[in-house]
């Protein structure tokens, strides 16, 4: 996105947040955000009374994706229903494909599969895949891949892809497009996600504006099938949660914990608050406390679709604590622990700075063997989380097989 397109959205984000500021205390959940679930868990409120989701739900204050509610539907996707994706394939003057193009397709095309279940199953990606191999104009070497390339390279890039394969796909049929290299194009070394920038030209064919694409790289022989939950998902306003500024530890953030951090991660189940913005969780699932008081709340684990989420405390404008429970089971089978599972949500932390950050449990004991820092970040019964300066208290009451019983408090 060009920065005076960044700068407009920015303007207009900011000017929302100080009416917001001036008299309406908490933004309104996205629409997206009221969609029918199953009911949720009981919750009692043993002090004070009991506010409703959109109380806890945060106005974005980034201008691009970010982690508030108020996601901008003109610019990215609706990450609900079936997503008609095409999948098409392209080799290069100075690398000719040698390998099928269903080779290559299914190293990631299973990651439909991931997103239905990460989804609960409100998110469907129907990929049509054009098995066959189309020339780009240019040289792989040509395209300048390289991290931080700029927005109209990466334009021009599926600009060529589509006008190679337009003789045999009707664009107008699709959502989204997935533009495939082949295996011997190492200049197309990573995936990186274009999203449409509103008021420029764009890519048009056959009378549709391609609005979202995902340009595999070379990167997904080490992803695999998850990097398509973590690229489409940008698409539908999600922001990245690793840092852009590595230093010792790029997972430093997260860990493992959201595919939108490290994507090979333990953990890899979309945050509940993200799943809560998304719309696959709804306002009867989320426990608000925005004001002084206290809530018991059972939580279901995020790996199930039913139940009671998360337990939110609104801390300010943009920002609030999160507990949620975690299980090794579906998208997280691999977790190396389990638990009541801590993260700050800021809404104002620009993708990349850490707009999510997990609040490790035991910051002093070494991960287990084959697990990584952050990966054993859960509360257990008996245990607390507090933040005095925020006047947050988490206290893990209790635990079973398919979640854990909290206690809130705001003071």
């Amino acid at each position: 996105m060009s920065p005076g397109r960044r700068a407009a959205l920015l303007s207009a984000v900011v000017a929302g947040l100080l009416l917001v500021l001036a008299g309406m205390t908490y933004a309104k959940a996205s629409p997206l955000s009221r969609q029918a679930s199953p009911k949720s868990q009981a919750i009692s409120t043993p002090s004070s009374s009991r506010h409703g989701a959109a109380d806890c739900a945060l106005p974005g204050a980034t201008g691009w994706t970010d982690e508030g509610h108020d996601t901008d539907r003109s610019v990215f996707q609706r990450p609900t229903g079936t997503i008609r994706a095409a999948m098409i394939f392209v080799d290069f003057p100075d690398a000719p494909a040698t390998e099928s193009p269903a080779r290559d397709a299914a190293q990631v095309t299973p990651g439909a599969d991931w997103v239905s279940q990460a989804s609960y199953g409100k998110a469907w990606l129907a990929i049509t895949q054009y098995r066959h191999w189309v020339r780009m104009p240019h040289n792989s070497t040509d395209y300048h891949f390289q991290r931080g390339f700029s927005h109209e390279a990466h334009e021009a890039y599926i600009r060529d892809a589509v006008a190679a394969a337009d003789r045999g796909v009707d664009f107008s049929r699709y959502d989204l497009l997935y533009v495939m290299p082949t295996k011997n194009a190492s200049a197309i070394s990573f995936t990186p996600t274009y999203i449409y920038e509103p008021g420029t030209a764009g890519v048009v064919a056959d009378g549709k504006r391609l609005k979202w694409s995902v340009t595999f790289g070379q990167d997904m022989w080490h992803w695999g099938p998850k990097l398509v939950g973590h690229e489409t998902a940008h698409t539908f306003g999600l922001p990245d949660l690793y840092a852009f500024e590595a230093g010792d530890d790029a997972h430093r953030f997260v860990g493992g914990w959201d595919v939108m951090g490290l994507i090979s991660g333990a953990g890899p189940q979309y945050f509940g608050w993200e799943s809560w913005k998304l719309g696959w969780t709804a306002d009867n699932q989320v426990a608000c406390r925005a004001s002084t008081g206290s809530d018991t709340v059972r939580l279901t684990a995020v790996e199930y679709g039913g139940g009671t989420k998360m337990a939110v405390i609104r801390t300010g404008p943009t920002s609030a604590y999160v507990v949620e429970s975690r299980r090794a089971a579906r998208s997280d089978t691999g977790l190396c622990a389990t638990g009541a599972l801590v993260y700050k949500v800021d809404s104002s932390v620009k993708t990349g700075e850490g707009p999510i950050r997990v609040m490790d449990a035991r910051p002093a004991t070494p991960p287990a063997s084959g697990c990584r820092p952050l990966d054993d970040a859960p509360y257990q019964p008996g245990e607390s989380f507090t933040d005095s300066g925020a006047g947050v208290r988490i206290d893990v009451l209790h635990a079973d097989g398919n979640g854990d019983t909290v206690r809130v408090t705001k003071s």
